[in-house]
């Protein structure tokens, strides 16, 4: 959705300098920590091993990664495609968030038939639960988010309308699979692989991703409501 237009640029009067600066470094941190902490886990799951290597690395590469990056893009302070028209931005946002969800989907298909090859219960954990929510959020959003290319697909649906469920439904689904990534750090796999310090770390990255996301959001709805009052 449009969440940052007419929103004040970086470095803007309206915005205080350290305030900003604080945003530009949460920005930069996020794209980095998230990219890092892919990299990490796709070195740690081997993808191609076995089967459930596909997992944690997909997963990842989802909703850490890839989903990041789709949300990021509107970002007025650390967007990587800051000076490309909404409208650019809007397409690429809706390509990168059904390329996350495909690979949900194929992480998710990996862990169950995983599963069901050794004979083990499906979804019997946290991580397990809030993982398959996830994934149907995820692909529901994904789906979704063709009304808003589209409006004429959501008849009866101003476009206003459209663009704040999209937005409010987008932060739970991206929250859902941070959430789901940080549970995941704390798998038998996982801690069977990173511990002490590093774990820490690395259990951070996703939940900074989170936090960065979470004030984007929020801070651009608060900011088009201001303007428009």
């Amino acid at each position: 959705g449009q969440y940052f237009k007419n929103y004040q640029p970086c470095g803007a009067e309206t915005e205080p300098k350290l305030y900003t600066c604080g945003r530009v470094s949460g920005g930069v941190s996020a794209h980095v920590l998230c990219a890092v902490f892919t990299a990490t886990v796709a070195v740690l799951s081997k993808p191609g091993s076995s089967l459930f290597s596909w997992h944690p690395f997909l997963m990842t590469l989802a909703f850490s990664f890839i989903m990041t990056e789709a949300i990021l893009l509107f970002s007025t302070h650390s967007s990587l495609f800051r000076k490309a028209k909404h409208q650019t931005k809007a397409r690429l946002h809706w390509i990168l968030q059904s390329l996350s969800a495909s690979c949900a989907v194929f992480g998710f298909g990996a862990i169950v038939y995983n599963k069901h090859v050794h004979g083990k219960p499906h979804f019997t954990s946290w991580h397990g639960l809030i993982g398959v929510i996830t994934v149907c959020v995820a692909v529901l959003q994904s789906v979704g988010g063709l009304a808003i290319l589209y409006p004429k697909l959501a008849k009866g649906w101003s476009l206003a309308k459209l663009k704040r469920s999209h937005a409010a439904f987008g932060l739970v689904a991206y929250l859902l699979g941070s959430a789901s990534v940080v549970l995941g750090t704390s798998s038998a796999w996982f801690t069977g692989r990173v511990t002490g310090y590093a774990w820490y770390m690395m259990a951070f990255c996703p939940a900074l991703g989170a936090l960065v996301v979470m004030s984007q959001v929020t801070n651009a709805y608060m900011a088009k409501k201001r303007l428009q009052s």
